[in-house]
This record gives C-alpha cells, structure tokens and sequence, in this order.
C-alpha cells in the first residue's frame, strides 16, 4: 500500500532565504505561493514545503522540525566537504563532538547533519551494510571502523 514518503513540512522565517538556501543543496523548487515554497526532493515523488510564519519559533524537536535526505554511501563519506563548499557548516549530533559523518550498526545507516537558516535540523542519511554481528551495537562508528570490523 504505502510506497514512499510523499511530502514533508518546515516552519521558516523568510521564504526567500530559505529558497536560495534549499536550492543551494540542489533542491529544484516545484511552486510557490506568497507564504509557502515546495521543493522536489525526487522530482514528481517527493517534495520538501516550507511554510513563512511564526511557527519558526517552535523549539526544536526531531518530531516537528527535522528532515533526513536520502544520498548515497559515496556521497555521504564526501558530504563534509559539499557542504563546506556551498558554505553550509555541519553540525554534531547529539552529544557528539564531531560533525564526521557515523554509522549506527544497530539500524544499519549512517549520518551527517547540518541546519537550515531558522534551526531545522536537516540530514544527509545513507543505508549501510553491517555484518550480522555489528547489528547489535549501539555506539556511532567511522566508516574506518566498519572497514576494521569486516577485516
């Protein structure tokens, strides 16, 4: 029944700033009108909207103001330096200290994060493929580490 995700929502302060924002990741912008802008995430599969008002105040929760993009392990592992070079600053996750991208072998997917301009936690998400017996570990792991473990 389901098939993927459809659509998903961000508060933001200035649409048009978060316009040259999105469209820096190379999000194609869809439509606007005078408060909102929808971006395809995957061109007539999903789109990212992103709705001007007040509601940009809402303190960050993961349950109403983050988004995880989809990219591959390869992009994942060069995402630092993209983002580096379309100026945006990665972000730690958590309590982490490193905005290094990591892997979490219990759920089998890797991570970088970064915020848009009003603190939406955005992150570049990859599958990963663990070895049965790293599927029970919880701690944050390097590709490295991956790489070490399947030696």
């Amino acid at each position: 029944m389901i098939l993927g995700l459809y659509e998903a929502h961000l508060p933001v302060s200035n649409k048009k700033r978060s316009i040259e924002f999105y469209s820096k990741l190379g999000l194609e912008l869809a439509w606007q009108d005078e408060e909102t802008a929808f971006f395809w995430i995957e061109k007539e599969k999903s789109w990212l909207g992103l709705w001007e008002g007040e509601e940009h105040k809402i303190p960050y929760h993961p349950s109403v103001r983050h988004v995880a993009f989809r990219v591959s392990c390869e992009d994942l592992k060069n995402s630092i330096t993209w983002l580096n070079s379309i100026n945006i600053e990665p972000v730690p996750f958590g309590r982490r200290t490193s905005v290094e991208s990591f892997i979490r072998p219990n759920q089998g997917n890797a991570s970088v994060y970064f915020n848009d301009p009003d603190g939406n936690s955005l992150e570049l998400m990859c599958f990963v493929s663990v070895p049965e017996e790293m599927k029970s570990i919880t701690d944050k792991l390097s590709f490295e580490d991956l790489e070490m473990w399947k030696i």
